[in-house]
Protein backbone atom coordinates (compact mmCIF):
# COMPACT_ATOMS: atom_id res chain seq x y z
CA UNK A 1 0.00 0.00 0.00
CA UNK A 2 2.66 2.47 0.91
CA UNK A 3 3.97 2.08 -2.87
CA UNK A 4 0.16 2.72 -4.13
CA UNK A 5 0.20 6.24 -2.16
CA UNK A 6 3.95 6.71 -3.47
CA UNK A 7 3.10 6.35 -7.08
CA UNK A 8 -0.85 8.34 -6.28
CA UNK A 9 1.73 11.04 -5.46
CA UNK A 10 3.51 11.14 -8.20
CA UNK A 11 0.26 11.40 -10.53
CA UNK A 12 -1.13 14.48 -8.81
CA UNK A 13 2.03 16.61 -8.06
CA UNK A 14 3.32 18.94 -10.64
CA UNK A 15 6.76 18.70 -10.79
CA UNK A 16 8.52 15.62 -11.76
CA UNK A 17 9.81 13.18 -8.83
CA UNK A 18 13.26 11.32 -9.46
CA UNK A 19 13.46 7.92 -8.71
CA UNK A 20 16.48 5.66 -9.78
CA UNK A 21 16.48 6.15 -13.35
CA UNK A 22 14.30 8.99 -15.39
CA UNK A 23 12.75 8.13 -18.23
CA UNK A 24 10.85 10.23 -20.51
CA UNK A 25 8.47 9.03 -23.18
CA UNK A 26 5.85 9.55 -26.04
CA UNK A 27 2.77 8.29 -25.30
CA UNK A 28 -0.16 8.57 -27.38
CA UNK A 29 -3.23 7.91 -26.28
CA UNK A 30 -5.70 10.49 -24.10
CA UNK A 31 -4.41 12.56 -21.43
CA UNK A 32 -7.76 12.97 -19.77
CA UNK A 33 -11.24 10.58 -19.70
CA UNK A 34 -14.16 11.93 -18.24
CA UNK A 35 -17.63 9.71 -17.83
CA UNK A 36 -20.43 11.18 -18.31
CA UNK A 37 -24.31 10.02 -17.31
CA UNK A 38 -27.36 11.26 -19.35
CA UNK A 39 -30.73 10.30 -20.59
CA UNK A 40 -30.77 7.18 -23.32
CA UNK A 41 -30.70 9.19 -26.22
CA UNK A 42 -27.51 11.22 -24.56
CA UNK A 43 -29.69 14.45 -23.61
CA UNK A 44 -28.84 16.65 -20.32
CA UNK A 45 -25.43 15.01 -20.14
CA UNK A 46 -23.53 15.92 -16.47
CA UNK A 47 -20.60 14.37 -15.10
CA UNK A 48 -20.92 11.08 -13.06
CA UNK A 49 -18.47 11.69 -10.49
CA UNK A 50 -17.64 15.46 -8.90
CA UNK A 51 -13.84 14.74 -9.84
CA UNK A 52 -12.69 13.47 -12.88
CA UNK A 53 -9.47 10.55 -12.52
CA UNK A 54 -8.87 9.11 -15.83
CA UNK A 55 -11.81 7.43 -15.78
CA UNK A 56 -13.34 5.04 -18.82
CA UNK A 57 -15.51 1.79 -20.04
CA UNK A 58 -18.29 2.29 -17.70
CA UNK A 59 -20.89 -0.77 -17.34
CA UNK A 60 -24.31 -0.58 -15.69
CA UNK A 61 -24.48 -3.10 -13.21
CA UNK A 62 -27.80 -5.67 -13.98
CA UNK A 63 -29.82 -4.15 -11.53
CA UNK A 64 -29.03 -0.38 -12.19
CA UNK A 65 -27.59 0.18 -9.03
CA UNK A 66 -24.36 0.53 -9.84
CA UNK A 67 -22.25 1.83 -12.44
CA UNK A 68 -18.76 -0.09 -13.07
CA UNK A 69 -15.77 1.84 -14.37
CA UNK A 70 -11.79 1.52 -14.93
CA UNK A 71 -10.21 4.49 -13.39
CA UNK A 72 -6.40 5.57 -13.21
CA UNK A 73 -6.83 7.54 -10.34
CA UNK A 74 -4.19 5.35 -8.27
CA UNK A 75 -1.96 5.24 -10.92
CA UNK A 76 -2.36 2.18 -13.12
CA UNK A 77 -5.70 1.29 -14.19
CA UNK A 78 -8.29 -0.87 -12.23
CA UNK A 79 -11.86 -1.44 -11.60
CA UNK A 80 -13.99 0.41 -9.33
CA UNK A 81 -17.89 1.34 -8.68
CA UNK A 82 -20.19 4.22 -7.74
CA UNK A 83 -24.15 4.79 -7.55
CA UNK A 84 -25.41 7.15 -10.65
CA UNK A 85 -25.68 9.43 -8.34
CA UNK A 86 -22.20 10.01 -7.98
CA UNK A 87 -22.07 8.67 -4.22
CA UNK A 88 -20.48 5.43 -2.55
CA UNK A 89 -16.89 4.74 -4.37
CA UNK A 90 -15.32 1.71 -4.14
CA UNK A 91 -12.37 0.40 -5.31
CA UNK A 92 -13.11 -3.53 -6.19
CA UNK A 93 -9.31 -4.38 -7.85
CA UNK A 94 -5.59 -2.91 -6.59
CA UNK A 95 -3.08 -4.59 -8.40
CA UNK A 96 -0.25 -2.72 -10.57
CA UNK A 97 -1.10 -4.78 -13.37
CA UNK A 98 -3.68 -3.65 -16.14
CA UNK A 99 -7.09 -4.27 -14.82
CA UNK A 100 -9.75 -2.93 -17.69
CA UNK A 101 -13.42 -3.77 -19.22
CA UNK A 102 -15.13 -4.79 -16.08
CA UNK A 103 -18.69 -6.06 -15.89
CA UNK A 104 -21.27 -7.12 -12.78
CA UNK A 105 -22.66 -10.64 -12.89
CA UNK A 106 -26.81 -10.83 -12.84
CA UNK A 107 -26.62 -11.62 -9.52
CA UNK A 108 -24.21 -8.69 -8.18
CA UNK A 109 -21.40 -11.33 -6.86
CA UNK A 110 -18.89 -11.43 -9.44
CA UNK A 111 -17.03 -9.49 -11.59
CA UNK A 112 -15.80 -10.28 -14.76
CA UNK A 113 -12.68 -7.87 -16.09
CA UNK A 114 -9.77 -7.79 -18.25
CA UNK A 115 -6.73 -8.11 -16.37
CA UNK A 116 -3.15 -8.39 -17.68
CA UNK A 117 -1.94 -10.19 -14.48
CA UNK A 118 0.82 -12.86 -14.17
CA UNK A 119 1.22 -12.77 -18.43
CA UNK A 120 1.12 -9.13 -19.67
CA UNK A 121 -1.29 -10.37 -22.20
CA UNK A 122 -5.22 -9.78 -22.09
CA UNK A 123 -7.14 -12.77 -20.20
CA UNK A 124 -10.61 -12.78 -18.75
CA UNK A 125 -10.79 -12.69 -14.86
CA UNK A 126 -13.61 -13.15 -12.35
CA UNK A 127 -13.16 -11.57 -9.24
CA UNK A 128 -15.71 -12.75 -6.37
CA UNK A 129 -16.68 -9.51 -4.60
CA UNK A 130 -17.09 -11.32 -1.01
CA UNK A 131 -14.00 -13.21 -0.85
CA UNK A 132 -12.00 -11.19 -2.76
CA UNK A 133 -10.39 -14.03 -4.71
CA UNK A 134 -9.62 -13.53 -8.64
CA UNK A 135 -9.01 -16.42 -10.56
CA UNK A 136 -7.91 -16.16 -14.60
CA UNK A 137 -10.64 -17.88 -17.26
CA UNK A 138 -8.84 -17.75 -20.44
CA UNK A 139 -5.16 -18.36 -20.23
CA UNK A 140 -4.86 -17.35 -23.38
CA UNK A 141 -3.60 -14.07 -24.58
CA UNK A 142 -5.85 -11.32 -25.85
CA UNK A 143 -9.10 -11.51 -24.26
CA UNK A 144 -11.37 -8.53 -24.78
CA UNK A 145 -14.95 -7.03 -23.43
CA UNK A 146 -16.07 -9.86 -21.16
CA UNK A 147 -20.53 -9.98 -21.83
CA UNK A 148 -22.51 -11.98 -18.76
CA UNK A 149 -25.46 -14.23 -20.03
CA UNK A 150 -28.33 -12.98 -18.45
CA UNK A 151 -28.96 -16.30 -16.47
CA UNK A 152 -25.08 -15.55 -15.23
CA UNK A 153 -24.12 -19.31 -16.77
CA UNK A 154 -22.07 -18.29 -19.81
CA UNK A 155 -19.45 -15.42 -20.68
CA UNK A 156 -19.42 -13.79 -24.45
CA UNK A 157 -15.86 -12.15 -25.42
CA UNK A 158 -13.73 -11.39 -27.84
CA UNK A 159 -10.58 -12.35 -28.50
CA UNK A 160 -7.89 -12.28 -31.26
CA UNK A 161 -6.67 -16.06 -29.47
CA UNK A 162 -4.66 -18.22 -32.55
CA UNK A 163 -4.16 -15.32 -35.34
CA UNK A 164 -0.74 -14.55 -36.35
CA UNK A 165 1.05 -10.85 -36.28
CA UNK A 166 -0.90 -9.49 -39.16
CA UNK A 167 -0.19 -5.77 -41.44
CA UNK A 168 -2.62 -4.74 -44.32
CA UNK A 169 -1.66 -2.15 -47.14
CA UNK A 170 1.65 -1.92 -46.60
CA UNK A 171 1.34 -0.31 -43.28
CA UNK A 172 3.98 -1.35 -40.39
CA UNK A 173 1.01 -1.04 -37.47
CA UNK A 174 -0.96 -4.33 -36.98
CA UNK A 175 -4.24 -5.26 -38.19
CA UNK A 176 -6.28 -6.86 -35.61
CA UNK A 177 -8.20 -10.37 -36.28
CA UNK A 178 -11.00 -10.88 -33.80
CA UNK A 179 -13.73 -12.71 -33.43
CA UNK A 180 -16.62 -13.79 -30.74
CA UNK A 181 -16.34 -16.32 -28.25
CA UNK A 182 -18.57 -18.12 -25.47
CA UNK A 183 -17.39 -19.78 -22.42
CA UNK A 184 -19.13 -21.37 -19.43
CA UNK A 185 -18.81 -19.13 -16.24
CA UNK A 186 -15.89 -21.05 -14.97
CA UNK A 187 -13.84 -20.92 -18.06
CA UNK A 188 -14.98 -24.27 -19.75
CA UNK A 189 -16.76 -25.18 -22.86
CA UNK A 190 -15.01 -22.50 -24.76
CA UNK A 191 -16.28 -21.94 -28.81
CA UNK A 192 -15.98 -19.39 -31.32
CA UNK A 193 -19.21 -18.73 -32.77
CA UNK A 194 -18.48 -16.10 -35.67
CA UNK A 195 -16.22 -16.23 -38.79
CA UNK A 196 -11.92 -15.91 -38.26
CA UNK A 197 -13.18 -13.65 -41.64
CA UNK A 198 -14.22 -10.50 -40.37
CA UNK A 199 -13.74 -8.60 -37.66
CA UNK A 200 -16.15 -9.25 -34.44
CA UNK A 201 -16.39 -7.25 -31.53
CA UNK A 202 -17.59 -6.02 -28.01
CA UNK A 203 -20.79 -9.02 -27.54
CA UNK A 204 -23.97 -8.15 -25.75
CA UNK A 205 -26.93 -10.37 -24.74
CA UNK A 206 -30.46 -9.63 -26.20
CA UNK A 207 -32.93 -9.53 -22.70
CA UNK A 208 -33.95 -13.40 -23.54
CA UNK A 209 -30.27 -14.86 -23.30
CA UNK A 210 -31.19 -16.25 -26.90
CA UNK A 211 -29.03 -13.76 -29.26
CA UNK A 212 -25.65 -11.73 -29.05
CA UNK A 213 -25.17 -8.39 -30.84
CA UNK A 214 -21.85 -7.25 -31.96
CA UNK A 215 -20.34 -4.85 -34.95
CA UNK A 216 -18.47 -6.66 -37.90
CA UNK A 217 -15.93 -5.11 -40.23
CA UNK A 218 -12.94 -6.06 -42.58
CA UNK A 219 -9.85 -6.93 -40.27
CA UNK A 220 -7.78 -5.05 -43.02
CA UNK A 221 -9.74 -1.76 -41.83
CA UNK A 222 -9.36 -2.24 -38.11
CA UNK A 223 -6.08 0.10 -38.67
CA UNK A 224 -8.32 2.91 -40.26
CA UNK A 225 -10.61 2.72 -37.89
CA UNK A 226 -8.52 3.74 -34.72
CA UNK A 227 -6.91 6.38 -37.35
CA UNK A 228 -10.07 8.91 -37.92
CA UNK A 229 -7.14 11.29 -38.20
CA UNK A 230 -6.09 9.91 -41.44
CA UNK A 231 -9.07 11.42 -43.54
CA UNK A 232 -10.13 7.49 -44.55
CA UNK A 233 -13.69 6.49 -43.74
CA UNK A 234 -14.59 2.90 -42.98
CA UNK A 235 -17.41 0.74 -42.76
CA UNK A 236 -18.75 -1.41 -39.95
CA UNK A 237 -21.95 -3.02 -39.38
CA UNK A 238 -24.34 -3.99 -36.52
CA UNK A 239 -24.75 -8.27 -36.64
CA UNK A 240 -26.99 -9.97 -34.22
CA UNK A 241 -26.53 -13.47 -34.19
CA UNK A 242 -28.75 -16.65 -32.42
CA UNK A 243 -26.57 -18.66 -29.94
CA UNK A 244 -28.58 -21.38 -30.72
CA UNK A 245 -28.74 -22.06 -34.72
CA UNK A 246 -25.82 -19.90 -35.25
CA UNK A 247 -28.19 -17.57 -37.96
CA UNK A 248 -27.25 -14.08 -38.72
CA UNK A 249 -28.95 -10.77 -39.25
CA UNK A 250 -27.80 -7.68 -40.41
CA UNK A 251 -29.11 -4.65 -38.33
CA UNK A 252 -27.64 -1.80 -39.83
CA UNK A 253 -26.73 -0.83 -43.34
CA UNK A 254 -25.03 1.85 -45.20
CA UNK A 255 -21.69 3.93 -44.52
CA UNK A 256 -20.54 4.69 -41.28
CA UNK A 257 -17.89 3.48 -38.45
CA UNK A 258 -20.65 1.57 -35.94
CA UNK A 259 -19.45 0.69 -33.02
CA UNK A 260 -20.20 -0.23 -28.83
CA UNK A 261 -23.99 -2.03 -29.09
CA UNK A 262 -26.24 -2.98 -26.87
CA UNK A 263 -30.21 -4.61 -26.85
CA UNK A 264 -32.32 -1.22 -25.25
CA UNK A 265 -35.00 -4.29 -25.74
CA UNK A 266 -35.58 -7.43 -27.50
CA UNK A 267 -35.76 -5.46 -30.87
CA UNK A 268 -33.76 -2.03 -30.16
CA UNK A 269 -30.28 -1.56 -29.91
CA UNK A 270 -28.28 1.44 -29.36
CA UNK A 271 -24.61 2.02 -30.71
CA UNK A 272 -21.96 4.67 -31.31
CA UNK A 273 -21.57 6.01 -34.95
CA UNK A 274 -17.76 6.83 -34.25
CA UNK A 275 -17.10 7.95 -37.81
CA UNK A 276 -18.75 8.96 -40.78
CA UNK A 277 -21.72 12.27 -41.79
CA UNK A 278 -22.55 12.12 -38.22
CA UNK A 279 -21.09 11.06 -35.13
CA UNK A 280 -23.19 10.33 -31.86
CA UNK A 281 -25.48 7.76 -30.27
CA UNK A 282 -27.71 6.22 -33.36
CA UNK A 283 -30.61 3.56 -32.76
CA UNK A 284 -31.98 0.86 -34.79
CA UNK A 285 -33.61 0.93 -37.03
CA UNK A 286 -32.42 4.34 -37.94
CA UNK A 287 -33.08 6.91 -34.59
CA UNK A 288 -30.63 9.32 -33.79
CA UNK A 289 -29.21 10.61 -30.67
CA UNK A 290 -27.48 13.23 -29.28
CA UNK A 291 -24.54 13.99 -31.70
CA UNK A 292 -20.78 14.19 -30.36
CA UNK A 293 -18.12 11.60 -29.45
CA UNK A 294 -19.46 9.61 -26.98
CA UNK A 295 -17.03 6.14 -26.51
CA UNK A 296 -18.16 3.23 -24.76
CA UNK A 297 -21.74 3.66 -24.17
CA UNK A 298 -23.63 1.34 -21.46
CA UNK A 299 -27.82 1.72 -21.19
CA UNK A 300 -28.75 0.88 -18.13
CA UNK A 301 -31.81 -2.54 -18.78
CA UNK A 302 -34.54 -0.69 -17.93
CA UNK A 303 -33.26 1.95 -21.05
CA UNK A 304 -33.78 5.20 -19.29
CA UNK A 305 -29.93 5.86 -18.73
CA UNK A 306 -26.53 6.06 -20.72
CA UNK A 307 -23.19 6.19 -19.04
CA UNK A 308 -20.27 6.99 -21.61
CA UNK A 309 -16.75 8.35 -21.61
CA UNK A 310 -15.21 11.56 -23.10
CA UNK A 311 -11.46 11.50 -24.36
CA UNK A 312 -9.30 14.46 -24.80
CA UNK A 313 -5.41 14.99 -25.14
CA UNK A 314 -3.89 17.84 -23.90
CA UNK A 315 -0.72 16.54 -22.75
CA UNK A 316 2.38 18.52 -20.93
CA UNK A 317 5.94 18.75 -20.94
CA UNK A 318 7.34 16.12 -18.47
CA UNK A 319 3.82 14.89 -17.08
CA UNK A 320 4.31 12.27 -14.69
CA UNK A 321 3.09 8.82 -15.75
CA UNK A 322 2.86 5.12 -13.98
CA UNK A 323 5.60 2.58 -13.74
CA UNK A 324 5.38 -0.80 -12.83
CA UNK A 325 9.12 -1.11 -12.17
CA UNK A 326 9.12 1.57 -9.01
CA UNK A 327 13.08 1.47 -9.80
CA UNK A 328 12.26 3.64 -12.90
CA UNK A 329 10.37 7.12 -12.72
CA UNK A 330 8.55 7.45 -16.12
CA UNK A 331 7.02 11.23 -17.68
CA UNK A 332 5.44 11.89 -21.15
CA UNK A 333 7.48 14.25 -23.37
CA UNK A 334 6.54 15.54 -26.84
CA UNK A 335 8.13 12.69 -29.74
CA UNK A 336 12.08 11.68 -30.02
CA UNK A 337 13.21 13.49 -26.97
CA UNK A 338 16.46 13.85 -26.28
CA UNK A 339 18.59 14.78 -23.16
CA UNK A 340 21.82 16.90 -23.66
CA UNK A 341 24.55 15.01 -22.03
CA UNK A 342 25.21 17.29 -19.18
CA UNK A 343 21.28 15.99 -18.18
CA UNK A 344 20.37 20.06 -17.96
CA UNK A 345 18.62 20.61 -21.51
CA UNK A 346 16.01 18.65 -23.73
CA UNK A 347 15.42 18.98 -27.57
CA UNK A 348 12.13 17.64 -28.63
CA UNK A 349 10.00 17.04 -31.77
CA UNK A 350 7.16 19.58 -31.62
CA UNK A 351 3.71 17.71 -31.25
CA UNK A 352 0.96 20.48 -29.37
CA UNK A 353 -1.89 21.80 -32.04
CA UNK A 354 0.68 23.49 -34.07
CA UNK A 355 -0.57 23.19 -37.90
CA UNK A 356 2.98 21.88 -39.03
CA UNK A 357 3.27 18.64 -37.02
CA UNK A 358 6.20 17.34 -36.26
CA UNK A 359 8.03 19.61 -38.80
CA UNK A 360 9.96 21.55 -35.62
CA UNK A 361 12.50 21.08 -33.36
CA UNK A 362 12.24 22.84 -29.59
CA UNK A 363 14.77 22.82 -27.20
CA UNK A 364 13.97 23.65 -23.25
CA UNK A 365 15.49 23.16 -20.11
CA UNK A 366 15.26 19.29 -18.66
CA UNK A 367 12.43 20.05 -16.25
CA UNK A 368 10.15 21.78 -19.67
CA UNK A 369 10.49 24.84 -19.17
CA UNK A 370 11.73 27.58 -21.14
CA UNK A 371 10.44 26.37 -24.48
CA UNK A 372 11.97 27.57 -27.85
CA UNK A 373 11.62 26.43 -31.19
CA UNK A 374 14.81 26.15 -32.83
CA UNK A 375 13.61 24.73 -36.20
CA UNK A 376 10.65 25.28 -38.16
CA UNK A 377 10.36 22.91 -41.31
CA UNK A 378 7.99 23.67 -44.25
CA UNK A 379 4.52 22.26 -43.73
CA UNK A 380 3.87 18.68 -44.60
CA UNK A 381 7.75 17.45 -43.66
CA UNK A 382 8.90 15.73 -40.97
CA UNK A 383 11.66 16.54 -38.41
CA UNK A 384 12.83 13.92 -36.74
CA UNK A 385 15.07 12.55 -33.56
CA UNK A 386 16.99 15.49 -32.89
CA UNK A 387 20.13 13.79 -30.95
CA UNK A 388 22.98 16.11 -28.78
CA UNK A 389 26.58 16.34 -29.91
CA UNK A 390 28.56 14.42 -27.29
CA UNK A 391 29.95 17.97 -26.21
CA UNK A 392 26.16 19.45 -26.35
CA UNK A 393 27.67 21.95 -29.01
CA UNK A 394 25.44 20.31 -31.97
CA UNK A 395 22.24 19.03 -32.64
CA UNK A 396 21.30 16.31 -35.46
CA UNK A 397 17.94 15.47 -37.00
CA UNK A 398 16.54 14.06 -39.94
CA UNK A 399 14.31 16.35 -42.16
CA UNK A 400 12.65 16.28 -45.41
CA UNK A 401 9.33 14.03 -46.57
CA UNK A 402 10.33 10.86 -45.55
CA UNK A 403 8.04 8.43 -47.40
CA UNK A 404 9.02 8.25 -50.72
CA UNK A 405 8.41 8.98 -53.63
CA UNK A 406 6.57 12.54 -52.27
CA UNK A 407 8.18 15.50 -52.56
CA UNK A 408 12.06 16.38 -51.04
CA UNK A 409 13.88 13.43 -49.44
CA UNK A 410 15.02 13.86 -45.95
CA UNK A 411 18.22 14.67 -44.54
CA UNK A 412 20.50 14.32 -42.19
CA UNK A 413 21.06 17.73 -40.67
CA UNK A 414 23.07 19.60 -38.03
CA UNK A 415 22.20 22.80 -35.81
CA UNK A 416 23.55 24.77 -33.29
CA UNK A 417 21.37 24.45 -30.04
CA UNK A 418 20.13 27.97 -30.62
CA UNK A 419 18.77 26.78 -34.37
CA UNK A 420 22.09 28.70 -35.96
CA UNK A 421 24.39 27.38 -37.96
CA UNK A 422 22.47 24.56 -40.35
CA UNK A 423 23.98 22.10 -42.09
CA UNK A 424 22.97 19.03 -44.54
CA UNK A 425 25.36 15.68 -43.83
CA UNK A 426 23.45 14.23 -46.33
CA UNK A 427 22.73 15.00 -50.25
CA UNK A 428 22.78 11.32 -51.50
CA UNK A 429 19.14 10.36 -53.55
CA UNK A 430 16.80 9.21 -50.98
CA UNK A 431 15.86 9.31 -47.48
CA UNK A 432 18.49 9.47 -44.61
CA UNK A 433 17.33 10.42 -40.80
CA UNK A 434 17.40 9.22 -37.19
CA UNK A 435 21.26 10.18 -36.74
CA UNK A 436 22.92 9.03 -34.22
CA UNK A 437 26.59 10.73 -32.59
CA UNK A 438 29.71 8.65 -32.01
CA UNK A 439 30.95 9.02 -28.64
CA UNK A 440 33.85 10.92 -30.03
CA UNK A 441 31.69 13.11 -32.14
CA UNK A 442 33.67 12.51 -35.21
CA UNK A 443 31.07 10.24 -37.03
CA UNK A 444 26.79 9.91 -37.20
CA UNK A 445 25.53 6.70 -37.90
CA UNK A 446 21.93 7.21 -39.52
CA UNK A 447 19.32 5.32 -41.86
CA UNK A 448 18.91 5.00 -45.15
CA UNK A 449 16.38 4.54 -47.43
CA UNK A 450 15.68 4.24 -51.37
CA UNK A 451 13.64 2.80 -53.89
CA UNK A 452 16.82 0.45 -54.36
CA UNK A 453 18.81 0.73 -51.21
CA UNK A 454 18.67 0.08 -47.75
CA UNK A 455 20.35 -0.01 -44.52
CA UNK A 456 22.32 2.10 -41.95
CA UNK A 457 25.41 4.28 -42.99
CA UNK A 458 28.31 6.27 -40.70
CA UNK A 459 28.91 9.81 -42.34
CA UNK A 460 32.77 10.67 -41.16
CA UNK A 461 31.98 14.79 -40.14
CA UNK A 462 35.88 15.44 -41.34
CA UNK A 463 35.35 14.85 -44.77
CA UNK A 464 31.74 13.83 -45.40
CA UNK A 465 32.94 10.10 -46.42
CA UNK A 466 30.03 7.69 -46.13
CA UNK A 467 30.32 4.18 -45.14
CA UNK A 468 27.73 1.69 -45.78
CA UNK A 469 27.52 -0.49 -42.24
CA UNK A 470 24.35 -2.64 -43.65
CA UNK A 471 22.46 -3.29 -46.25
CA UNK A 472 18.62 -4.77 -44.18
CA UNK A 473 15.75 -2.39 -43.54
CA UNK A 474 16.95 -0.78 -40.66
CA UNK A 475 16.06 2.03 -38.74
CA UNK A 476 16.48 3.79 -35.43
CA UNK A 477 20.53 3.33 -34.57
CA UNK A 478 21.72 4.28 -31.55
CA UNK A 479 25.24 3.91 -30.85
CA UNK A 480 26.72 2.98 -27.69
CA UNK A 481 28.07 5.28 -25.14
CA UNK A 482 30.76 3.21 -25.03
CA UNK A 483 31.21 3.59 -28.90
CA UNK A 484 31.77 -0.11 -29.40
CA UNK A 485 28.73 -1.17 -30.50
CA UNK A 486 25.62 0.32 -32.34
CA UNK A 487 21.42 -0.85 -31.96
CA UNK A 488 19.44 -1.09 -34.58
CA UNK A 489 15.70 -2.33 -35.68
CA UNK A 490 15.64 -4.42 -38.84
CA UNK A 491 12.49 -5.87 -40.22
CA UNK A 492 13.44 -8.93 -41.06
CA UNK A 493 11.06 -12.60 -41.72
CA UNK A 494 7.80 -10.40 -41.64
CA UNK A 495 8.85 -8.80 -37.97
CA UNK A 496 10.40 -6.02 -36.91
CA UNK A 497 13.36 -6.66 -33.97
CA UNK A 498 16.73 -5.03 -32.02
CA UNK A 499 20.10 -6.50 -32.68
CA UNK A 500 23.45 -4.97 -32.06
CA UNK A 501 26.32 -4.75 -34.78
CA UNK A 502 29.94 -3.07 -34.32
CA UNK A 503 31.17 0.23 -35.95
CA UNK A 504 33.26 -2.11 -38.59
CA UNK A 505 30.14 -4.15 -39.21
CA UNK A 506 30.97 -7.11 -37.80
CA UNK A 507 29.37 -9.44 -34.65
CA UNK A 508 26.14 -8.79 -35.50
CA UNK A 509 24.01 -9.56 -33.35
CA UNK A 510 19.56 -10.24 -32.55
CA UNK A 511 18.68 -9.67 -29.27
CA UNK A 512 14.76 -9.46 -29.38
CA UNK A 513 12.88 -12.72 -30.64
CA UNK A 514 9.62 -12.29 -29.96
CA UNK A 515 6.50 -11.88 -32.19
CA UNK A 516 5.42 -8.12 -32.68
CA UNK A 517 7.13 -5.23 -33.32
CA UNK A 518 10.30 -4.22 -31.68
CA UNK A 519 11.73 -0.79 -32.33
CA UNK A 520 13.00 2.70 -30.76
CA UNK A 521 15.75 0.97 -28.75
CA UNK A 522 18.09 3.77 -26.77
CA UNK A 523 21.19 2.58 -24.57
CA UNK A 524 21.19 3.71 -20.75
CA UNK A 525 23.83 6.47 -20.03
CA UNK A 526 26.35 3.67 -18.68
CA UNK A 527 25.53 1.65 -21.91
CA UNK A 528 24.54 -1.99 -19.81
CA UNK A 529 20.89 -1.47 -20.44
CA UNK A 530 18.87 -0.64 -23.61
CA UNK A 531 15.08 0.49 -23.25
CA UNK A 532 12.68 -0.36 -26.44
CA UNK A 533 9.09 -0.25 -27.19
CA UNK A 534 7.44 -3.67 -28.19
CA UNK A 535 4.44 -4.79 -28.97
CA UNK A 536 4.90 -8.83 -28.03
CA UNK A 537 2.41 -8.54 -25.04
CA UNK A 538 -0.37 -7.74 -28.17
CA UNK A 539 -3.30 -5.63 -27.59
CA UNK A 540 -5.51 -5.07 -24.57
CA UNK A 541 -8.60 -4.14 -26.41
CA UNK A 542 -10.17 -4.26 -29.35
CA UNK A 543 -8.32 -1.55 -32.12
CA UNK A 544 -11.20 -0.09 -33.59
CA UNK A 545 -12.18 1.51 -30.14
CA UNK A 546 -8.66 3.38 -30.05
CA UNK A 547 -8.70 6.85 -31.11
CA UNK A 548 -5.91 8.11 -32.79
CA UNK A 549 -3.70 5.64 -31.44
CA UNK A 550 -1.95 3.80 -34.11
CA UNK A 551 0.01 1.20 -32.40
CA UNK A 552 -2.47 0.40 -29.19
CA UNK A 553 -0.07 -2.34 -27.75
CA UNK A 554 3.19 -0.97 -28.07
CA UNK A 555 4.68 -1.08 -24.19
CA UNK A 556 8.27 0.56 -22.94
CA UNK A 557 10.79 -2.52 -21.99
CA UNK A 558 14.13 -2.22 -21.33
CA UNK A 559 16.91 -5.21 -21.20
CA UNK A 560 20.28 -5.96 -20.69
CA UNK A 561 22.78 -4.75 -23.78
CA UNK A 562 23.18 -8.68 -24.07
CA UNK A 563 19.61 -8.69 -24.73
CA UNK A 564 19.07 -10.98 -21.71
CA UNK A 565 16.17 -9.54 -19.15
CA UNK A 566 13.65 -8.61 -20.95
CA UNK A 567 10.79 -6.90 -18.57
CA UNK A 568 8.28 -4.40 -19.23
CA UNK A 569 8.20 -0.83 -17.96
CA UNK A 570 4.35 0.01 -18.58
CA UNK A 571 1.10 -1.60 -19.00
CA UNK A 572 -1.67 -0.35 -20.78
CA UNK A 573 -3.64 0.04 -24.16
CA UNK A 574 -1.67 3.49 -25.37
CA UNK A 575 1.07 3.54 -27.36
CA UNK A 576 4.48 3.79 -25.78
CA UNK A 577 7.36 4.71 -27.73
CA UNK A 578 10.52 7.09 -28.50
CA UNK A 579 11.95 6.94 -24.84
CA UNK A 580 14.75 8.89 -23.80
CA UNK A 581 17.10 7.85 -20.48
CA UNK A 582 18.60 10.94 -18.22
CA UNK A 583 21.91 10.55 -17.76
CA UNK A 584 21.84 11.56 -14.49
CA UNK A 585 20.02 10.24 -11.50
CA UNK A 586 18.85 13.47 -9.76
CA UNK A 587 17.64 12.88 -6.22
Amino acid sequence: MLRRALLAALLVSTPVLFAKERILLHRIGPSRSTLFIAHADGSLERPLLPNSGFDYNASFSPDGKWIIFTSERGGSADIYRVHPDGSGLERLTDDPAYDDQGALSPDGKRLAFVSSRGTGTADIWVLDLQTKKARNLTRAPANFRPSWSPDGKWIAFSSDRNTPVRRDRGQFAQSHAVSIYLMRSDGTDVRRITSADKFAGSPKWSPDGKRIVFYEMEIQDTHLARIASSGKLVDSQIITIDVATGARYERTSGPGLKVSPQFLSENRIGYVMKDGSRTGLTFTPGNQGTSGKMRNPSWSRDGKWVVYQMWSSLWRQNQPLFSVDPEFDLAYSDSFPAFSHDGKKLAVNDIGNDPIVMASVSAMGADGTNAQRIFRGEAGSFALAPQWSPKDDWIAFGEGFYFLPRGRPARVRIMRPDGSELHELTKTEGNSGFPSWSPDGKQIVFRFWSETEYGLRIVNLDDGSVTKLTTGSDNFPAWSPNGDLIAFTRFSEDDYDIYTIRPDGTGLKRLTTTPGNDAHEIWSPDGKQILFSSARLGFKDEAPLSDDVPQPYAELFVMNADGSGQRPLTDNQWEDGTPAWAPLSLP
